[in-house]
C-alpha cells in the first residue's frame, strides 16, 4: 500500500536506494516509472503505484536512468559505466565503462539529445560510490561532464568539477546543464549559438546540495536538494587537505550526515526559480532523483526503499 501525506505519496519498491526515476512517455510502458536500487535491480512501477515489477539486474549499482528513442533504458551504473537495457526482455548491454583507457569509478547521471548524443557525468576519478562522502568532503574537484556521440566517440567536455552529478538538456538543446553537488550550483555548457563552447551558471547558492536534475514535461529544469547546506561541511571543504582526509577517516557514525529533508526546485532556462517544493514528512528523505511529468513530480532517494510522487 502507498502511504499518503497530503499530496505526497510514497510508493515502496523491493530494494533499498531507489536513486533516480524516469517516466515512460510513449510505447507499451507509457506512464510507467522506472528506477534502480542498490542491489542492481531495475524496477518498473505502474503509473498508479499499485504494481512493481523487476525488469532487469545490472549486477552493479544503477544511478541515473533515462529512456532512449527506441524505448530502451540508458542506465548510469556507478560500478559498470553506461548500460543499455531492454525493459521487455531484461537484456543488458555495456555501452561504455572506460574513458581514454581508464575505467570510470563513478558514472552518475545522463541526458539524451534528439540526435542520440549522450551527455553524462562522472562524479569522481578518485572515489567510487561507496566513498562518495570522501569525495564530497575532500572536495577533490575531479568530476567530469562527458559527451558520447552516436559513432561511439567520447569527449571530456568539462573537468575539474566539484562532484559532477545531475545532467539535463535545455528544450532547445542549446545548452546542457550539470549539477556540482559540492559547489551548490548548476553549470551550463553552451552547445550551440553565440556562446557555443562557453560555460556559465544556471543557478547558484542553492539552499542545499543538488543531486540529479532533469528537464520536465513543463520545460523546466528540476533539481533535487539532497540535503540542506551544512556550514560545518563547507568549512571543512575550505580547510587543509590533511584535515579533510582526517575527517573522512574517522568512523562512519561520527562523520557529518545529510539532514533529513525532501526538497526539489524547478528553474526556467534563464535561471529563475519557478517552483520550490519543500515537503514535511517523516516517511521519506534524501531526494536524489526527480522527474516532472504532467503535473506530477516523481522523486527517488539514494537511501529509501521507495520512490515518491508529489502532485503539483
Amino acid at each position: 500500500m502507498s502511504a499518503k501525506s497530503g499530496t505526497f505519496t510514497v510508493v515502496p519498491v523491493p530494494g533499498a536506494g531507489a536513486e533516480d526515476v524516469v517516466v515512460a512517455t510513449h510505447g507499451p510502458d507509457e506512464g510507467a516509472v522506472f528506477t534502480g536500487t542498490e542491489d542492481g535491480g531495475i524496477w518498473r512501477i505502474r503509473h498508479d503505484g499499485e504494481r512493481v515489477d523487476k525488469v532487469a539486474d545490472t549486477a552493479g549499482r544503477p544511478l541515473g536512468i533515462e529512456i532512449d528513442h527506441d524505448g530502451r533504458l540508458l542506465v548510469c551504473d556507478a560500478r559498470r559505466g553506461l548500460l543499455r537495457i531492454d525493459p521487455r526482455s531484461g537484456a543488458t548491454e555495456s555501452v561504455l565503462d572506460s574513458v581514454a583507457g581508464t575505467k570510470m569509478v563513478f558514472c552518475n547521471n545522463a541526458a539524451i539529445a534528439g540526435d542520440g548524443t549522450v551527455w553524462f557525468s562522472d562524479s569522481s576519478t578518485r572515489f567510487g560510490i561507496e566513498k562518495w562522502k570522501d569525495d564530497f568532503v575532500q572536495d577533490t574537484r575531479t568530476g567530469r561532464l562527458l559527451r558520447l556521440d552516436t559513432s561511439g566517440a567520447i569527449e571530456v567536455v568539462l573537468d575539474g568539477l566539484r562532484f559532477a552529478n545531475g545532467v539535463a538538456l535545455a528544450a532547445s538543446e542549446e545548452f546542457v546543464a550539470v549539477a556540482q553537488t559540492a559547489g551548490r550550483n548548476v553549470l551550463r555548457y553552451w552547445i550551440s549559438g553565440d556562446r557555443a563552447g562557453q560555460r556559465d551558471t544556471l543557478c547558484e547558492d542553492l539552499p542545499g546540495y543538488p543531486d540529479n536534475i532533469a528537464r520536465g514535461s513543463d520545460g523546466l529544469i528540476w533539481i533535487t536538494i539532497a540535503s540542506p547546506r551544512d556550514a560545518l561541511v563547507e568549512r571543512l571543504q575550505k580547510g587543509p587537505l590533511w584535515m579533510r582526509r582526517a575527517v573522512t577517516a574517522i568512523p562512519e557514525p561520527l562523520q557529518p550526515k545529510p539532514k533529513r529533508t525532501v526538497r526539489v526546485q524547478a528553474y526556467d532556462e534563464a535561471g529563475s526559480l519557478v517552483h520550490d517544493c519543500d515537503v514535511t514528512t517523516e516517511d521519506y528523505h534524501m531526494a536524489t532523483g526527480v522527474r516532472e511529468h504532467d503535473g506530477r513530480v516523481w522523486i527517488g532517494s539514494l537511501n529509501e526503499p521507495a520512490v515518491a510522487v508529489l502532485e503539483l
